[in-house]
């Protein structure tokens, strides 16, 4: 999914490793949006900003073909849709295709989208440390078991799983696909990329950089990572 206001990362992170993993499975990309056609990563009340990237629309959400995986990214066009804009059409999507689809991802503070269609009641979920009281405010949905400490989490069977903020996805989708396909391939695309993934799914020293409310402020906040498929040395 993209909209006015979409995060860059949110959405080029985890497509850069279906792009390189398309060379080994067969990898398909929708970009839906509102309509087809060419769509702004900054939101109409900032049009004043000089860095103006957008992406093209191949689907508008009435012609949106059936999904197998379903990644609701974040970005300040999800703050303007449902404190200004008022705007349900994306929440309603994903109520729509909830069911039918195997697997629904959300990326930073695209959890809002999923807490408003109703995708989280009653599960364990995680967003954005640095919009965490505005993502988990009641109004966005109740039932939901906030994790402040997570860097993703996956449930439900698997079918439901939510990240951290932004280079989160990454991470959040490197281990969704590890899920899907298993370690040899998706390690190899993590090394192509030259991206260290952060492997640890229940910590993120962002929690504590934000100040997130129950964050585990004993936790060092240095991580001890290594290359996809090596073992990290943290003698």
């Amino acid at each position: 999914l993209i909209f006015p206001g979409w995060e860059p990362l949110d959405v080029y992170g985890p497509m850069e490793i279906l792009y390189l993993l398309q060379g080994s499975y067969p990898v398909a990309v929708s970009l839906i949006s509102y309509e087809e056609g060419p769509v702004s990563a900054v939101i109409p009340t900032l049009s004043n900003l000089q860095v103006r990237p957008h992406t093209v629309a191949t689907h508008s959400l009435e012609n949106a073909p059936p999904l197998d995986v379903l990644i609701a990214p974040g970005g300040r066009g999800v703050n303007y849709a449902l404190d200004t804009a008022n705007d349900t059409r994306i929440e309603k999507f994903i109520a729509s295709r909830y069911e039918s689809t195997p697997y629904v991802l959300s990326v930073c503070n695209g959890a809002a989208w999923l807490a408003k269609a109703g995708v989280l009641k009653g599960l364990r979920a995680t967003t954005n440390k640095a919009t965490w009281a505005w993502v988990t405010q009641p109004s966005h949905g109740e039932g939901i078991e906030w994790v402040p400490t997570a860097r993703w989490i996956q449930n439900k069977g698997n079918k439901v799983w939510t990240s951290s903020g932004i280079s989160a996805g990454i991470d959040m989708t490197y281990a969704f696909l590890k899920y899907l396909y298993g370690t040899e391939k998706v390690n190899s695309v993590m090394n192509i990329m030259e991206y260290t993934p952060h492997g640890d799914a229940d910590w993120d020293s962002f929690s504590v950089v934000h100040n997130v409310p129950g964050a585990d402020k004993n936790r060092s906040l240095s991580d001890c990572v290594a290359p996809a498929g090596i073992e990290p040395d943290c003698s």
